[in-house]
């Protein structure tokens, strides 16, 4: 019973922080897309996507041809405060939209 209980708390840690990542990573997802289509219509992918990223994140847009490409990046802290953190991913891309003029990507 007692060894137990420390495997215990460390898979409840584990838990906590995959959750952690999936809620981040879920948030990057959605500040890619707003990034995408802000850059597509012609408008400043980088701030939109910032407004919708979570705290700490890096936000890249870049537009190439017909395609608008938006990363982003963040953090994750991970529950056991000595271990390094997780980054997070998420990519998106959206097709330019006709007759959008050249912004300042």
């Amino acid at each position: 019973m007692a060894a137990g209980l420390p495997a215990l708390l460390l898979l409840l840690l584990a838990g906590l922080t995959a959750v952690n990542a999936v809620t981040t990573r879920a948030s990057c997802l959605h500040a890619a897309r707003e990034a995408a289509l802000a850059a597509a219509r012609g408008a400043d992918g980088s701030a939109e996507g910032n407004r919708a990223a979570p705290p700490g994140a890096a936000v890249s847009v870049s537009v190439e041809g017909d395609r608008a490409h938006a990363t982003v990046r963040a953090p994750v802290r991970t529950l056991g405060g000595r271990l390094p953190r997780i980054t997070v991913v998420a990519t998106a891309v959206a097709a330019v939209e006709p007759g959008a003029h050249e912004g300042s990507w």
